[in-house]
């Protein structure tokens, strides 16, 4: 099963599909093992089928590669296995297969001989993914913890399996409109409450959802349909378990041996030897296998801030500078355009996500431009300074408008994805809503700003589960979200309000087309900080336009002046104090009329209301551009309007 070539590029540390040589692999007359331990004395694979015995299966070094390989007669599809690794120092190692393609139940260690096989029914949304996932397409993102989205009702302690949750998964994403899902990391891990960011098994969706078709079925329900699924991935550090990847063959292999490059101080958890050949070609190998064998249609690469700096965390004195005195990790730079290069080579149409929390210049850039090669990039500085702000009490948000618009100064920088994950709902922080100022009613009117806001902003949107519920309380991993909130109209409408932005976003091309495009947006006016209102114009590439007004204040503001670029009759197409919301119900009527007086370095103005804590989303009808008004000088509304001010 492995050639020559194959020693070769995982030598030089450019082999992509290690997950079809090395691990266990059934073939036509046993199971044909692989494992990478260069300075193991010698390795046998031990399990059900020869009773644990390190004397039964001994494994042959092939030559200077470090790779030890062999085939049993007896072992079968199911069975639990190991390597037993002695070491230069001749002590006995008992390791799980860094290569499984499937584990025991945590706490149990073993891995698993397994075939993959699996009939797939998404080729209609594989041929056309890429289409859906440019960075000119609508990408909505709802982001799901698998074991805390919902339990099962024959207990709040049992996990749904990847197939019960499957159906129920897929209905509410489509309901509430959202394009993708992105999965906090599946990959196996030992430990429940480190949400998967603790991976011990790089190629092995966790056994506690059920087996590796299980998972495949459920990516396979979203594809049908036509829901993107995009994984989590931890390349930046890993656990130090002694039954996995740490000192796998006596000596420091996947991860460094000097503690200042290869402990991570934040988590106490051990960092990649990015500089290993052999340690690339395992992560590249692992990303791949998620992209190829599950379908995956994107991974988010967590953590990469920690990746990119040797001080990340550190105090002077705790870390070693690059060969150029930097601070600069060059290796793992090195890799990681190295991965991307390789990704979208291999899986034209998928997307890579960088969760980076610095100012490291083209991280989604391509590797050609200088760049990390990444898809996009989470904007975590507008994540933080957007709750900073709406955080504060409104009479004080004068004072720090800026916070707001900040943002149009670097917003082209990078392709940016919005984040409200699950960072930002834990750890003591509190639920979105808990982290609004205000009456209960100011709170949900906060909550549906901030969403509104986030969806009129250039760039793709991520929400994480439970926020369209507009809980209280914080996510907890051992709980079920509160879905009896529905029952609650309250509740109820600030979902139906994701729902509804979610379909404005998706349909109206303004509002996506030129995420990362300069030319598709322009303030109108940024520097009402006295009043807390901003509005600014959104842009397609054909020239269509949306006009989005916040207001940050619970005061109505009246006969407020804008201008725009457009005479006719412009449309209020969706405003979040609508009533079936839980708006106040101020509106605009249908829309208003645009008058022929030049503002704001624009031909035509519209004078309209500003509902209290409220996004309003305008739009001109089509044929709009004569201009044509009453004349009279008063905001002109249409007689027949709806009160609640919605399309």
């Amino acid at each position: 099963m492995i050639t020559a070539d194959d020693l070769f590029l995982f030598n030089e540390g450019t082999h992509r599909r290690l997950a079809e040589k090395l691990g266990a692999h059934l073939c036509d007359d046993g199971v044909h093992f692989a494992v990478w331990a260069p300075s193991a004395r010698g390795v046998s694979a031990v399990g059900d089928w020869n009773w644990w015995s390190p004397d039964a299966d001994r494994l042959s070094a092939r030559g200077s590669s470090g790779i030890w390989e062999g085939w049993s007669g007896h072992a079968r599809n199911g069975q639990v296995y190991k390597y037993a690794i002695t070491t230069a120092q001749g002590d006995v190692l008992y390791k799980a297969d860094p290569f499984a393609s499937f584990c025991e139940l945590p706490p149990k260690t073993g891995s698993v001989i397994w075939d993959l096989a699996y009939e797939w029914g998404d080729d209609e949304w594989m041929a056309t993914r890429g289409e859906r996932q440019s960075v000119r397409s609508p990408i909505s993102i709802y982001e799901v913890h698998i074991g805390s989205w919902r339990r099962s009702r024959s207990g709040p302690d049992r996990l749904l399996s990847y197939r019960e949750l499957a159906p129920q998964l897929v209905e509410h994403v489509r309901r509430s409109g959202f394009t993708h899902v992105e999965l906090l990391p599946v990959m196996e891990h030992p430990f429940y409450g480190s949400w998967g960011y603790q991976t011990t098994g790089y190629f092995a969706p966790s056994a506690r959802y059920g087996t590796p078709q299980d998972f495949m079925a459920l990516v396979d329900a979203l594809h049908q349909s036509g829901i993107g699924v995009i994984l989590d991935w931890v390349p930046s550090h890993f656990p130090a378990d002694e039954f996995a990847l740490a000192s796998f063959d006596g000596t420091h292999l996947y991860e460094h041996a000097d503690p200042r490059r290869g402990v991570h101080p934040d988590w106490n958890s051990l960092i990649f030897n990015y500089g290993r050949h052999e340690v690339r070609s395992f992560l590249a190998s692992s990303a791949d296998h998620w992209l190829r064998a599950y379908h995956a249609d994107g991974l988010r690469v967590d953590a990469v801030a920690s990746m990119l700096y040797l001080d990340y965390s550190r105090k002077p004195g705790e870390w070693v500078p690059n060969v150029h005195g930097g601070r600069e990790d060059l290796d793992a730079i090195g890799f990681l355009r190295q991965l991307n290069t390789g990704i979208y080579a291999d899986h034209p149409g998928v997307l890579t996500v960088a969760e980076e929390s610095t100012a490291f210049p083209g991280v989604s850039r391509p590797v050609h431009f200088g760049g990390l090669g990444f898809g996009f990039k989470w904007d975590m500085g507008w994540m933080h300074d957007t709750l900073d702000y709406l955080g504060r009490d409104p009479v004080h948000r004068r004072w720090h408008h800026g916070e707001l618009t900040f943002r149009a100064v670097y917003a082209f920088s990078e392709n940016f994805v919005l984040p409200l994950s699950h960072d930002e709902v834990v750890h003591g922080k509190g639920s979105l809503l808990a982290k609004m100022p205000g009456d209960d009613w100011q709170r949900r009117a906060n909550l549906r700003l901030l969403y509104g806001y986030q969806y009129a902003l250039p760039g793709k949107k991520l929400l994480f589960m439970g926020s369209e519920l507009a809980g209280w309380r914080e996510w907890d991993h051992d709980e079920g979200l509160e879905w009896e909130l529905l029952d609650d109209e309250r509740h109820a409408g600030v979902c139906r309000w994701v729902r509804d932005l979610n379909v404005l976003y998706r349909d109206e091309p303004a509002l996506h087309e030129l995420d990362a495009d300069p030319g598709g947006f322009e303030w109108v006016r940024s520097e009402d900080a006295d009043i807390s209102v901003l509005s600014f114009l959104r842009r397609s590439s054909s020239g269509r336009v949306v006009l989005v007004v916040c207001n940050f204040t619970p005061v109505p503001r009246e006969d407020l002046l804008v201008g725009v670029p457009l005479g006719g009759f412009w449309r209020e197409v969706l405003s979040s104090d609508a009533p079936q919301y839980g708006g106040s119900g101020v509106s605009n009527g249908e829309g208003v009329h645009a008058r022929p007086v030049p503002s704001h370095g624009r031909p035509f103005a519209l004078t309209l209301v500003a509902p209290p804590l409220a996004c309003v989303f305008f739009a001109p009808e089509p044929g709009s551009g004569s201009g044509d008004t009453d004349g009279d000088g008063d905001r002109d509304r249409d007689e027949n309007s709806d009160s609640d001010g919605a399309a």
